[in-house]
């Protein structure tokens, strides 16, 4: 990976404007995943997702969109002490984390090939990264996330765990990661139960975008440069 991201190549697509979703979140359907379409869309407050299964790539913007508040990460007791059983790294092994988050195994699962191919190619341009919770015992890689950091916005993309907490450890790392780097927005796409239990919360798609276009022009120091454990 490259010390400062690689801006690719511009995209060739015009994307539509978030406010044309419909109530389902949807924007469109089509374009390719190639980096300078990817950037566009986290840029313009779209990220992809399958429509359906393994359909083609639709564009989203949902309203409400799913944040996490870097100053509210909830904490519970269970979690602070798991804080111990585990190694958070960064982008150590972003292919593994892809592939876990990717298992057929799991109910929902929506990463294909060719999004598994896109995103390791934002990884090799330093735009996609992966937090790891690696069993210390062990040495195992237990849990992990990966998304996207463009300036003071990262968009999460997916998470796993094998071990209980595992992927909220990894999470409690990004944040770390992100307060230190000085990055302002945490993009979750949708609430979930899991995320609401960690402070995760809901807020109108046009706070959103104002909030992104404040991340987008936040000058912050590069990813992963430390590690938090």
């Amino acid at each position: 990976m490259p010390d400062v991201p690689i801006e690719p190549e511009p995209t060739d697509w015009e994307l539509p404007h978030p406010d044309s979703a419909d109530e389902n979140g949807l924007v469109g359907v089509g374009a390719d995943l190639l980096p300078g379409t990817l950037l566009l869309a986290y840029r313009s407050g779209l990220f992809p997702m399958p429509v359906s299964g393994h359909s083609p790539v639709g564009w989203w913007s949902p309203d409400p969109r799913g944040v996490l508040r870097l100053d509210r990460l909830r904490l519970t007791r269970s979690l602070r002490r798991s804080l111990s059983r585990y190694e958070v790294r960064i982008d150590t092994a972003f292919e593994q984390v892809m592939r876990e988050c990717a298992s057929p195994d799991r109910d929902g699962g929506w990463i294909t090939e060719e999004i598994h191919a896109a995103y390791a190619e934002l990884h090799r341009l330093g735009w996609a990264h992966s937090v790891e919770a690696w069993n210390i015992e062990t040495g195992e890689l237990v849990g992990g996330l990966y998304g996207v950091n463009i300036n003071g916005l990262f968009a999460g993309e997916s998470m796993f765990h094998r071990e209980p907490d595992a992927s909220k450890v990894a999470l409690v790392g990004l944040v770390r990661e992100l307060q230190r780097i000085g990055a302002v927005l945490l993009d979750i796409q949708w609430l979930t139960t899991h995320l609401g239990t960690l402070g995760a919360e809901e807020i109108p798609r046009r706070e959103y975008l104002q909030d992104l276009e404040n991340a987008l022009s936040t000058d912050v120091k590069t990813f992963g440069e430390s590690v938090s454990s």
